[in-house]
């Protein structure tokens, strides 16, 4: 009865991730070295409206994000999941955890003069970006139109991040991931108790408004 109510959980109410990568550093620890962050993934919120930008997402790898790799099915990957909250397996490497910054409709281009991401023709307020202590510089990106039913989705720690603006195959417009893929919000970390709090999802196109 404890694994069917597990399952069907984490099926439809809420899952935790394990966080393998540091593109989301320090927002969320996955570094070398470090306990990396189990985060608690809700599944509600998004049955009643779709991802906003500064929401922090997990989502399924399209084909070209994870080079073809399909996800487990779904025993697999549930037992694959349970294994990994206890560190007894690995992630299933085709889920993925970014920050959204643009929706379908809005352009989003890098950089202005400061060194800033625009998102239809305005700079973008970013707090939580990691520049690791170097200067704010970020790589250049030419103007991409989020296609219908998409998201854009970058990491916090921008330049240490293969997220859509690596991903742009055979078109930039191509490193979008559908709406559809997405699995839900990442709201708490869980584990290291030490790091136990809510998941900042301050909106950068509005100041967090």
């Amino acid at each position: 009865m404890a694994l069917l109510l597990t399952v069907v959980i984490q099926t439809f109410v809420a899952r935790v991730f394990v966080i393998p990568s540091a593109s989301m550093e320090t927002t969320l620890h996955g570094c070398t070295g470090c306990v990396n962050d189990k985060v608690l993934v809700e599944k509600i919120t998004y049955l009643f409206r779709d991802p906003q930008p500064g929401d922090v997402i997990v989502f399924r790898g399209p084909p070209n994000w994870t080079g073809g790799k399909e996800p487990p099915n779904f025993v697999t990957g549930t037992l694959q999941d349970l294994g990994s909250m206890v560190n007894l397996s690995e992630p299933s490497g085709t889920d993925f955890i970014k920050r959204v910054i643009a929706v379908g409709g809005q352009t989003v281009e890098c950089c202005d003069d400061k060194g800033r991401v625009l998102v239809d023709g305005k700079p973008l307020d970013e707090p939580y970006l990691n520049f690791g202590g170097g200067p704010r510089q970020q790589d250049t990106f030419e103007k991409v139109t989020v296609p219908a039913g998409k998201l854009w989705v970058m990491g916090d720690n921008r330049n240490n991040s293969a997220d859509s603006r690596k991903h742009g195959d055979p078109t930039p417009a191509d490193g979008a991931i559908p709406i559809s893929n997405v699995v839900g919000k990442a709201r708490v970390i869980v584990i290291p108790v030490s790091r136990w709090g809510s998941i900042s999802d301050y909106n950068p196109q509005t100041g967090g408004k």
